[in-house]
Order: structure tokens, then C-alpha cells, then sequence
């Protein structure tokens, strides 16, 4: 599986720091099998956002796209506006999933706006922006990834 990771945030575009965000991602994504054929760190900001998740789902055909940073109530977390602009479809369990996960970790769980989709054959999935978070949530969907991206490939897949 083909995956790609963009970091949303404006510091750490701008050289403020590390980011620890994205290389946790990645992480996660290779623990998955997938194979990381590139990363963005972009601005706050839905068009360089938006343009991003369309490269990488339709020039460079990737299976997933992972995203962090964003989606929380700032005014500039426009993560998921820009992620709605590119879908064609949402696939609301799996954030759902994330934010029940995050529950037992945070009292605001429910303040994430993190949303998932699928753009042609691609499923993008917002996560957190917190390093320790993409860990907690992403173990509430990692099961169910690879049997997703087997669904939008069309590979045969056991209903069980």
C-alpha cells in the first residue's frame, strides 16, 4: 500500500520546531505495511491543504493519506473543511472510532473535528495534530485500514 503523510500546521512550516506529528504518522503507517512514498508539511490553510491530499490521491495514486494537525476549534483548523472539498465520500466510522478511542486519554476527545473519506480509490484520514494522540487513535482503526483499501481496490475480501 501506497501512503502518503501531511502535516497541517503553520510553525512548523515555518521552521518552529519539529515535526514529531508527522514522523508518529508515518510510523504508524509503516506499522501498517504501507510503503511511504512522500510527505508535505503545509500552512493552516484549506487550498494548500486541499491541493496536497489531490496530488496525492490522483498524481501519485496513493492508497492512503494521512493527516495530522487541524482539526481542532482554532480558527485556523480547517483541516476537515478542506479534507470535504476533495472527497467523494465520507466514511464517518473511522473517525468516530478515533474519537471514542480517545475518550480514556483526554477529557476533550469530543472537541476533534477530524473526519475520513475516499477520493477516487484513496482513503484520506485526519488525525490529531498531539503526537501521543495519533497512537491512541490510530489503534482504534488499524485493523480495519487494510480491509478498507481492499474494498476500494476491489481485491477479494473475507466478510467475517
Amino acid at each position: 500500500m501506497r501512503a502518503a503523510i501531511i502535516t497541517v500546521s503553520t510553525s512548523k512550516s515555518q521552521g518552529q520546531g519539529d515535526d514529531e506529528s508527522g514522523a508518529q504518522l508515518a510510523a504508524f503507517a509503516r506499522d501498517l505495511g504501507a510503503e511511504i512514498v512522500g510527505s508535505d508539511l503545509v500552512t493552516d490553510d484549506r487550498d494548500p491543504i486541499a491541493a496536497r491530499l489531490t496530488h496525492w490521491a490522483d498524481a501519485e495514486s496513493c492508497d492512503l493519506i494521512l493527516t495530522t494537525g487541524g482539526t481542532g476549534f482554532a480558527p485556523t483548523d480547517v483541516t476537515p473543511e478542506a479534507t470535504r472539498t476533495v472527497i467523494d465520500r465520507e466514511a464517518p466510522g473511522l473517525a468516530e472510532a478515533m474519537r471514542t478511542a480517545s475518550r480514556e486519554h483526554t477529557q476533550y476527545w469530543m472537541l476533534s473535528r477530524a473526519i475520513a473519506g475516499i477520493r477516487g480509490r484513496t482513503l484520506i484520514v485526519n488525525f490529531p495534530g498531539n503526537p501521543r494522540s495519533i497512537e491512541q487513535a490510530g489503534a482504534s482503526i488499524a485493523e480495519a485500514i487494510p480491509h478498507a483499501l481492499d474494498l476500494l481496490s476491489d481485491r477479494p475480501t473475507p466478510h467475517g
